[in-house]
């Protein structure tokens, strides 16, 4: 609970005088196998992370929402009947008025309140940092609570206000995350399972500390060209496509198709070999390969930390998670081989970029909650 009590100390500090605040969190995820399915229908295999969003909150009594953001050193202030009406301004603070927008809409009313976010999910780093501060909102400001229907509020709100074309993959396992567990879930019928890992095996993330600016238009990019490949093929979406059928794409089209497809069967082999840890490995790198060569969202920082990890006795596999372009990877290593593994990517990448990747043990945690004091 440090982190809990840590949060009202700077609740207390930012907000003298203001009642005691209750406190909820959100964790980030770190995605197994299955990237760029998930707004496809297709599947995924996440898992919620012991690195998490949390929010502090106390009624105002002035009709003023107020948001302070511990990492970001900003805030902002809205009067509780102008949110309805308000609009979207591009920085962090959208996501805040997003979701108090979209509970308005649904009837719940918001009331005036102080707010502060205080997260440990580093933001640009393919941890998922956003959907992380949106359902961690939505609860503290009075969401659902029910994992389902709180993680398709806070995908409203990205997509409708933030305007992220996304998939409800991230906003799902924050809100459902299973402590010891990934969760196989189908992004069309929206069924899930928990899934085991070897004990054997940890789960390994290393950010690349980088962002390409091209990350988000390129995001929106592949989203359109997986519809219009969809719609060449005659399919609601990519989830329902075949390899043999790709054969009437040609080009850019042919490669981002191929790439979902063959990524929903990655999935599903992931799944099947979760006992196997070399053949688990084995799937993962291949997806780094589709991912670099089909989708084409990687980039030299993340290939560079791929081949790096590779090159390390005792790691499975290696790939670059998230959007693209930056962020971080994930690494399926033997339990004693990590301290190795972290030694090795922070010394090679600071000799060849200057830069020290950002290593995180990922220890698999329960979907978003209140935390009693």
């Amino acid at each position: 609970m440090a982190g809990a009590q840590t949060i009202v100390d700077k609740f207390h500090k930012r907000y003298p005088g203001s009642a005691a605040p209750r406190v909820w969190r959100a964790p980030g995820r770190v995605n197994l196998i299955g990237e760029h399915t998930d707004y496809n229908l297709g599947l995924v295999l996440p898992m919620a992370i012991d690195k998490a969003c949390w929010v502090a909150i106390a009624p105002s009594g002035d009709g003023w929402l107020r948001v302070y953001s511990e990492q970001l050193d900003a805030g902002s202030q809205w009067r509780v009947e102008d949110i309805p009406n308000a609009s979207p301004i591009g920085d962090w603070t959208d996501r805040v008025i997003g979701v108090a927008g979209e509970l308005s809409r649904r009837g719940v009313e918001i009331a005036g309140a102080n707010v502060l976010v205080d997260s440990e999910v580093p933001v640009g780093g393919g941890l998922s940092s956003s959907a992380a501060l949106g359902v961690s909102l939505a609860l503290a400001l009075g969401g659902a609570r029910e994992p389902l229907e709180l993680a398709k509020l806070a995908r409203a709100a990205e997509m409708d206000f933030v305007g992220v074309p996304c998939g409800i993959m991230d906003q799902f396992i924050s809100a459902a995350g299973q402590e010891g567990s990934a969760v196989l879930l189908d992004c069309r019928s929206l069924e899930w399972r928990a899934v085991k890992l070897p004990a054997d095996v940890a789960v390994v993330t290393a950010n690349s500390m980088v962002k390409h600016q091209l990350g988000d238009s390129a995001y929106r990019t592949r989203v359109e060209e997986c519809a219009e490949a969809a719609r060449r093929l005659g399919v609601r979406s990519l989830r329902d496509a075949t390899v043999e059928g790709l054969g009437v794409l040609e080009g850019v089209l042919l490669k981002r198709a191929r790439h979902v497809v063959t990524e929903n069967a990655r999935v599903e082999r992931f799944v099947g070999a979760a006992s196997d840890p070399v053949e688990m490995g084995r799937i993962v790198t291949e997806s780094h390969g589709s991912l670099r060569d089909d989708y084409e969202v990687s980039c030299a920082e993340l290939d560079f930390l791929v081949e790096a990890a590779l090159g390390v006795g005792g790691v499975f596999g290696a790939r670059m998670i998230g959007g693209g372009f930056g962020g971080s990877t994930v690494n399926l290593v033997r339990a004693e081989a990590v301290e190795e593994l972290e030694a090795t990517l922070a010394a090679k990448y600071r000799e060849y970029y200057g830069l020290t990747p950002e290593i995180h043990v990922c220890i698999a945690a329960s979907g978003a909650s209140e935390v009693i004091l």
